[in-house]
């Protein structure tokens, strides 16, 4: 591969690492869990492209490295989801029923 290119994608990744940093020190506690729903439909995208990739024409070494970023993205979107419930059912209200009080 062109050394020029290894140089722009390094420095496009090294920019990604440090621009998403920022971004998520500064979301306030509020806002972590609504923005944290959003990504994770986002990251539905991924494993579309993690499909393609796996089922589009290429070598073994390509099919199998498709294979796996769908089982990890879908790792990432599944255990998003999750996560995303429990932290908003931290904010259901308890209930005040009786246990077994179903009998009026």
């Amino acid at each position: 591969m062109d050394p020029q290119i290894l140089v722009y994608l390094f420095f496009v990744l090294t920019l990604s690492i440090f621009l998403g940093f920022e971004l998520i020190s500064k979301v306030p506690a509020t806002l972590h869990t609504p923005l944290m729903s959003g990504a994770n439909a986002i990251s539905g995208i991924t494993i579309v492209g993690a499909i393609l990739s796996a089922g589009g024409e290429g070598n073994t070494g390509s099919y199998w490295l498709g294979a796996a970023a769908v089982f990890f993205a879908t790792i990432n979107v599944i255990g998003g989801y999750y996560v995303t419930d429990r932290m908003l059912g931290m904010f259901k209200k308890k209930s005040t029923a009786q246990p077994g009080g179903d009998s009026a």
